[in-house]
């Protein structure tokens, strides 16, 4: 297979130019799911692949300003070496537990799909959280440990499942950081980086990265991205999230197993797709503003 990743990373690519979206969540359900990869081989590819996809927007968010070095800082501190621990134990798994890795491997991948599409749903609605704030924003001690401790907790779950980078930490931080939305987004961003570039090297040298699969990946993924950042998707950003989390909680029940998943996974593809059908129509016939009405 070449040009089948090709366009997968070019619709994941424009996904994320479009609308900003964490479409890069999708690459390990996609990969066991509709390639047929082993969920280790698939989590490693994916951190590796997101590395370096995630570098052009990291850079990006660097030159405009919207990234809190600091707290990228400490955040990177305890998810950096955490996040090799994931990688550790995803060996440990793939070593010591032979044929049954794989199933144990993608039921903890499962999981974490599941926790963070609730997460990134949770993230579309919470209107809780510290106010946001254009001031600078000085880390005092307690905001310092409690990066570290974010860091390390989401970075092992990163490690372990490639799923969060994109989901847990912004989330976490809109709830108790004063940052603008715009400064989590590149605050996110830029550590997600980071981070990645450590687990993927940590998978690379254990042998889970299919260098084949990523070069292709990135063939399509990065022209994505940089073409389609020029423009903007109309859908709120509410619907755009809720779409994401949808998908992410299905597939994660794919690969928890559960009774009647591929059915589940189908009926809820179906109603997504007819609720978002059903949007686009109806913002399309609706009454639009004229100069009179104005």
């Amino acid at each position: 297979m070449t040009w089948q990743f090709t366009l997968t990373g070019l619709l994941l690519g424009a996904t994320v130019g479009l609308t900003g979206m964490g479409g890069g969540s999708l690459m390990t359900p996609i990969l066991v799911i509709v390639f047929g990869f082993q969920p280790t081989y698939a989590v490693g590819t994916d951190i590796f692949h997101g590395a370096i996809f995630k570098s052009f927007g990291a850079i990006r968010h660097r030159r405009l300003g919207t990234v809190h070095a600091r707290l990228t800082l400490w955040l990177f501190a305890g998810s950096g070496p955490m996040s090799l621990a994931g990688v550790g134990v995803a060996s440990l798994i793939k070593h010591h537990y032979g044929d049954s890795a794989q199933t144990i491997e993608s039921h903890v991948v499962g999981a974490a799909l599941v926790a963070g599409g609730i997460g990134f749903l949770v993230k579309s609605f919470v209107k809780a959280g510290i106010q946001a704030d254009d001031a600078p924003f000085l880390l005092r001690r307690r905001d310092k440990l409690l990066a570290l401790a974010i860091g390390a907790v989401f970075g092992f779950v990163v490690g372990l499942t490639s799923v969060g980078s994109g989901t847990f930490f912004g989330l976490v931080m809109v709830l108790v950081y004063p940052l603008t939305m715009a400064k989590i987004v590149g605050t996110d961003i830029f550590h997600a980086a980071a981070l990645l570039w450590v687990a993927g090297l940590g998978h690379l040298a254990t042998g889970n990265v299919d260098l084949h699969a990523t070069g292709w990946l990135l063939t399509g993924s990065i022209p994505g991205i940089l073409v389609s950042s020029r423009y903007t998707v109309k859908l709120p950003d509410i619907v755009l999230r809720v779409a994401l989390g949808t998908v992410l909680v299905l597939s994660g029940l794919k690969l928890l197993a559960v009774p009647g998943a591929t059915w589940i996974l189908v009926a809820g593809l179906a109603a997504l797709l007819t609720w978002l059908v059903v949007y686009g129509v109806r913002i399309w016939l609706a009454p639009r503003a004229t100069p009179e009405s104005l």
